[in-house]
């Protein structure tokens, strides 16, 4: 039997079985929506973020990397996973969003695992050791830029690894041929170069706005 992955009704309910949020997830979330109601969707949802906790912590995460922080949900809930003396190095281009992330990293206690980049993230990418030690990687950030962090973050992935891919259905329009946004392109090109691709095993789930699992062979 299926159902309707983007029923509404099925919003409050999947919230209400994941682990609650805490305080500080629940401030965040408030103060991103009443300041930066414009983008507050970049936002990852709460299940979500107790998606990426659960992922961090199975693969005994001592090195991650973040392509997108904006206010910081998505870090913390990293962060809470991590390997004791595990780090996460945050890309970002704003210093406004993570000024708002910083002061939450700080509340979370977390703010002494996280390594803020302020920069395009493909530079911060490709200045990182050419060895294969990442732990695990979840974009986050301009879609346009996915297949750049993508195969920039593969490359330093170790064999086991974990990538976590935001926003992969684009809101449905990666099976509408009419949708000919270039973020739409972009990434209906690289769900497609993923599901191909041997070096790794791959899942696509209907998590909120899409997200794809991939782990390195």
């Amino acid at each position: 039997m299926s159902i309707d992955i983007v029923n509404p009704a099925l919003n409050d309910y999947l919230l209400d079985h994941a682990t609650p949020a805490d305080d500080v997830l629940r401030e965040l979330a408030e103060e991103t929506h009443r300041v930066l109601p414009r983008n507050a969707g970049m936002q990852v949802s709460h299940d979500e973020g107790t998606f990426l906790t659960l992922l961090v912590k199975m693969t005994g995460t001592l090195h991650a990397v973040e392509v997108g922080t904006f206010t910081g949900y998505s870090s913390i809930c990293i962060a809470r996973g991590l390997a004791p003396g595990g780090r996460l190095l945050a890309c970002d281009v704003s210093e406004e969003w993570t000024g708002t992330a910083r002061r939450y990293w700080e509340r979370a206690g977390v703010a002494d695992r996280i390594d803020l980049r302020i920069a395009p993230a493909a530079e911060t990418l490709r200045a990182l050791p050419r060895e294969e030690y990442l732990d695990f990687a979840f974009i986050d950030a301009d879609k346009t830029g996915y297949p750049v962090y993508y195969e920039e973050l593969l490359s330093r992935l170790r064999p086991g690894g974990v990538i976590v891919l935001d926003n992969v259905l684009r809101g449905g329009r990666v099976v509408d041929p009419a949708a000919r946004d270039e973020a739409d392109v972009v990434i209906r090109g690289l769900n497609d170069a993923i599901a191909a691709d041997e070096r790794v095993e791959s899942v696509l789930l209907p998590l909120r706005d899409g997200v794809t699992v991939v782990r390195k062979r």
